[in-house]
């Protein structure tokens, strides 16, 4: 039998929705994989995945029955030790060939050949070694496919694995994520005699629970999923069933708009194999509890979705995925609405309760929330965000009144009973309790801001009282745990530090906030002087900030040459860094920019190795005429003209007036020794290049773009 297609499928119970997705992806590319490492796929073989609750499993095409023979060199003993004195095999090397029964290889030359066989002398780069070159026949694919599959088992990405008895057993020996009932095997319709999990292979898996059949024999692994599909009532597909979801809620919409966030979607196709759709209604009394909190209830406690109509608004209707397929879906939509009808009237006792107190009355409760046990409570954290607001908001442009008022309540709502249930929605529930106590719009907003940017992309706080607690709480974070030692190491970071460094400098720059954020450093760790566990670690912030920038412009498309030469400047205005990085990107592709940048690096290097020597100012007297003089004439024609243009912000400007100095910069390395042999001319070539450094490096160390 040449190359036909395989399929391998492990049958359980009810995989955890959550991690079904990553399950389906991990089991059939790792089997995949395993197959071609073995040499068992032909090339343009394909691998599908499937899963569904109750079912792991891939079906690759062009699967070998055998693996190709291959060539295995072994790599014995230096022949030092394999000649000796006179050139012949050793003793030492003929023991070895006999243990590896290829005695008759070993003849005088020690380079003979038997078939496929071969012993011979070859160096490996460092020393001369006698090798053996064998050609070992394939493996079938039932000895290839079980090495796979062991291997794939026990590394799956399982959340938290189970112990179970296998069939028949009374000992949890078997681990895995969820008890297997099955293992279904096929190559084209042979069964693959392999076993897993304590469980030998066949061609038998179940359909649906309640829909499909039960014992459904498969009759080849080509016909996998159209059997599955037209008997077990089962659609294996992940990604073909969320597209028939996704097709579903649409339709069932009616022309309103369906709140359906891929993680919902993708847990809900992780619940059903074959889905449909039934819609329901709640009262519309619910819909003066904020929407956020409505749709949360629905998305989290029941997985409906809501639906809005063409200006966002909720509408008092839902929609439910179901498992089941019935004539008259009445009962099954009635007892869903009885459901949401509770879970919406908690929300709404929440609601109603919350309004009862005032944010600001809420304030002493936040006294017995640990934040940290190094850094106290929530209640002594809101008098630090309350404290670096005060010193930020000057710097943003923002009220202070309206900063510290903000400031003060940004936290209230953590003991609210909605943000208790729903801890998502912390700072928007402030919000509406703010503006529900008559708080300035501007306060209420800024509740609600504070926490953003959330994630990539996310929207940023919108005015400046809202950018200046963002800021602060951002701030306030990063310098405390810095302080206590809890800095991110390696793909760990636990208190999302990253995150907070990138929303400051998202902040900073996309708002064009000109606050300096080494100050801003120092002004947070400026607040902790009575949490004594708090070092001030500003330098090793102010790194940690600077490696996010580099990483947030390089995602932009900026290389690190260009990234390199703007932040050589340091973090004092990073609101001016994409313009100062695009005017590099533009001087780049001038012709005279690499000779200016190897010119300057080569001024860089000469100053970093004779710098102190340098006069305090260029002597006009010393000065030689020609190249000398005509470089010093240059630079002082230059100097107020890129600072002019720098003050209003044109850096490409000043970098394009920067590369009218090419000809006299190349006639002066030309034609003039800097280390003159004379002190006071050296000091004053010295004094030049020093002079001629700062001007050229006003917008970039552009010394950092030579190649």
């Amino acid at each position: 039998m040449g190359a036909v297609t395989l399929t391998v499928e492990l049958l359980t119970e009810e995989l955890p929705p959550r991690a079904l997705k990553t399950l389906g992806e991990a089991f059939a590319d790792g089997l995949a994989a395993g197959l071609a490492a073995r040499g068992f796929l032909e090339d343009g073989a394909i691998a599908t995945r499937f899963a569904t609750p109750r079912r792991l499993a891939v079906t690759i095409t062009r699967v070998r029955p055998v693996a190709p023979d291959a060539e295995v060199m072994e790599k014995l003993m230096p022949a030092r030790v394999a000649l000796d004195a006179d050139g012949r095999p050793s003793q030492a090397f003929a023991k070895k060939m006999a243990g590896l029964s290829r005695a008759h290889l070993v003849t005088a030359t020690l380079d003979a050949s038997d078939g496929p066989d071969r012993v011979f002398v070859q160096s490996d780069g460092k020393a001369d070694y006698v090798w053996l070159r064998t050609l070992a026949k394939g493996a079938p694919l039932a000895k290839g496919l079980q090495e796979a599959l062991d291997a794939l088992l026990e590394k799956l990405p399982i959340p938290k694995v189970m112990r179970y008895a296998r069939p028949g057993g009374y000992f949890n020996d078997i681990a895995f994520v969820r008890p297997a009932h099955r293992l279904l095997a096929l190559h084209g319709a042979d069964v693959v005699p392999l076993a897993a999990l304590g469980l030998a292979a066949g061609n038998v898996t179940d359909g649906h629970r309640f829909l499909g059949r039960a014992d459904l024999a498969i009759a080849t692994a080509d016909a996998y999923e159209s059997t599955l599909e037209a008997e077990g009532k089962v659609i294996p597909s992940f990604a073909k069933r969320r597209a028939a979801i996704e097709q579903a809620l649409a339709r069932a919409a009616q022309g309103s708009t369906v709140i359906m966030p891929d993680a919902l979607l993708d847990e809900v196709t992780a619940l059903v194999e074959w889905p449909v759709v039934y819609a329901g209604t709640f009262d519309r009394a619910f819909l003066a509890v904020p929407q956020e909190c409505l749709i949360l209830t629905m998305q989290q406690n029941q997985k409906y979705f809501a639906l809005a109509d063409a200006s966002g608004r909720l509408e008092p209707r839902f929609l439910v995925v179901s498992n089941l397929t019935v004539e008259d879906s009445a009962a099954i939509v009635s007892g869903n609405e009885r459901v949401l009808r509770a879970r919406l009237a908690d929300a709404g006792f929440f609601y109603d309760q919350d309004r009862k107190a005032k944010l600001e009355t809420r304030l002493p409760r936040l006294d017995a929330i640990v934040y940290h046990n190094k850094l106290g409570s929530q209640g002594g954290r809101v008098l630090r965000l309350r404290a670096l607001a005060g010193r930020i908001a000057p710097l943003v442009g923002a009220d202070p009144v309206l900063a510290d008022r903000a400031a003060l309540l940004a936290k209230a709502d953590l003991v609210t009973d909605m943000v208790g249930e729903f801890p998502e929605l912390q700072g928007l529930m402030g919000r509406y309790y703010a503006l529900h106590d008559g708080e300035p719009a501007s306060v209420a907003d800024a509740i609600a801001q504070h926490y953003a940017p959330r994630f990539a992309g996310d929207a940023l706080p919108g005015d400046t009282v809202a950018q200046t607690v963002a800021l602060a709480d951002k701030l306030e974070a990063l310098a405390g745990l810095f302080g206590i030692g809890t800095q991110p190491t390696g793909d760990k970071d636990p208190f999302g530090l990253r995150r907070a460094a990138l929303g400051v400098l998202r902040i900073l720059i996309e708002k064009r906030v000109n606050a300096p954020l080494p100050a801003l450093i120092d002004a947070a760790f400026g607040v902790f002087g009575d949490v004594p566990a708090v070092r001030p670690e500003r330098e090793a912030l102010e790194a940690f900030f600077a490696d996010r920038l580099r990483g947030h412009l390089r995602e932009q498309g900026y290389t690190t040459n260009q990234i390199e030469a703007v932040l050589s400047a340091g973090l004092e205005r990073v609101d001016l860094v994409p313009d100062r990085l695009a005017a590099v990107k533009t001087f780049e592709a001038l012709p005279e920019a690499d000779a200016l940048a190897a010119a300057n690096k080569r001024i860089v290097n000469i100053l970093r190795k004779s710098g102190a020597e340098a006069a305090v100012a260029v002597d006009r007297a010393l000065l030689a005429q020609g190249a000398e003089y005509d470089l010093w004439r240059a630079f002082q024609a230059l100097d107020p003209e890129v600072d002019a243009a720098c003050a209003r912000g044109d850096w490409a400007g000043a970098l394009k007036a920067l590369a009218t100095a090419k000809p006299v910069v190349d006639r002066f390395f030309d034609g003039v020794m800097v280390m003159a042999d004379e002190p006071a001319v050296r000091a004053n070539r010295l004094a030049l290049l020093s002079g001629v450094a700062t001007t050229m490096n006003r917008v970039a160390d552009i010394s950092r773009l030579a190649r």
